[in-house]
């Protein structure tokens, strides 16, 4: 996999809560650290555009013709 050199900048409060991940042994150095809140945030991404998808198939498909106790039922009885 390529790799590319950035440069960042943090305030003081910042590095040091970096510098304290590192010591504490979460991570074995700052750009370690960065990288794993990078891809944090892009599956969080990736979770929020899967519901938003979901939720507009939902709402495409139309009204369901069963009410909540109906559905809480068919849910009850491993039927949804």
């Amino acid at each position: 996999m390529d790799t590319v050199r950035k440069s960042i900048t943090f305030t003081d409060q910042q590095d040091n809560w970096i510098k304290l991940r590192v010591k504490k042994g979460d991570f074995t150095n700052d750009s370690e650290y960065i990288r794993d809140l990078v891809r944090k945030d892009q599956e969080a991404h990736q979770k929020l555009k899967e519901l938003k998808n979901a939720i507009d198939e939902g709402l495409q498909s139309g009204r369901s013709p069963h009410n909540i106790s109906d559905l809480l039922k068919m849910v009850d009885h491993g039927e949804l």
